[in-house]
């Protein structure tokens, strides 16, 4: 039995088609057929129940494309290991984000990159702003996606990403739920939840005191599933940067805009990495995720 026909089997039940398969192999479809028949009669059995044009596996043909996948996965395994061992060292690429994103365009971008270079690993960590930013001076991190607070540094690559705007997230509970948008005055008597690490707190409380205007209390969250929990139990409000993928709406929570003197509060994303260290890689991967943000 040839691995080639295993991938042809593959192929032709995922396309549901031998045409498909045959085209996506770039072989003919009679060629296709012969390795199949072939394939069936060095395990003397049929995996194909043919039917007029179409066709239904049986219960051989069940098993073997399940173990078909496995099988295959782990010889890309093998090969990929195989081709790190020959280089003697892994290129990884390590990305950092900020720990209150909540949309999907990284993970899509990851995806992306991924397919178009295979042989490269990706490392990925969650921080706080400064969190990031000591991680990528220390060389500990090729390349981070942060909101921008601070003036843009020429030390560094800043690849633009996405301007958003800033919403607060707040329990269906509060009276406040139903209002279209709402500012930081209006906001006091309730406690701010902010995602951060213990060593970040006393920064983030700054930022939204002195720069944002927010008066009240603060209440810390080590990551935004917790945060959100928080505003569920109407424990407080989680302020969020709003982007394409996120999730229109969550179960218990409501989406309420935040402004400050009659304007919108928003936001700017980029993609940080140090000029010094530039090279193609990071390039590609700001560019991918530039356009899942514009999708």
């Amino acid at each position: 039995m040839l691995f080639k026909q295993m991938q042809y089997f593959i192929s032709i039940v995922k396309n549901n088609s031998f045409t498909e398969a045959a085209e996506e192999n770039y072989i003919s479809q009679s060629a296709i057929s012969q390795a199949i028949k072939s394939l069936e009669d060095e395990l003397n059995v049929k995996l194909l129940k043919r039917q007029n044009r179409g066709f239904t596996l049986t219960n051989a043909g069940e098993y073997f494309y399940k173990q078909s996948l496995v099988i295959t996965d782990e010889i890309e395994r093998i090969k990929q290991s195989i081709l790190k061992i020959s280089k003697q060292k892994n290129d990884i690429l390590k990305i950092g984000y900020i720990n209150s994103y909540c949309g999907l365009e990284i993970h899509k971008a990851i995806v992306e990159f991924s397919q178009i270079y295979p042989n490269i690993d990706i490392e990925v960590h969650t921080g706080n702003h400064e969190d990031l930013y000591e991680l990528m001076k220390n060389d500990k991190l090729d390349i981070i996606i942060n909101d921008q607070r601070r003036a843009l540094s020429e030390e560094y690559i800043n690849h633009y990403l996405y301007k958003s705007s800033c919403y607060i997230e707040i329990s269906n509970k509060s009276l406040l739920h139903d209002l279209k948008e709402v500012n930081f005055e209006d906001l006091t008597q309730m406690h701010c939840i902010i995602v951060s690490s213990k060593n970040q707190r006393d920064i983030e409380m700054e930022y939204y005191g002195n720069t944002l205007g927010f008066k009240g209390d603060f209440i810390f969250a080590e990551n935004l599933d917790e945060a959100r929990m928080l505003v569920a139990a109407n424990k407080g409000f989680l302020p969020i940067a709003s982007v394409p993928s996120q999730k229109e709406s969550i179960e218990g929570i409501s989406r309420v805009l935040l402004v400050r003197n009659g304007e919108r509060v928003e936001r700017n994303y980029y993609a940080f990495w140090n000029k010094l260290t530039n090279n193609t890689l990071k390039e590609e991967f700001a560019n991918i995720l530039e356009r899942q943000f514009k999708k």
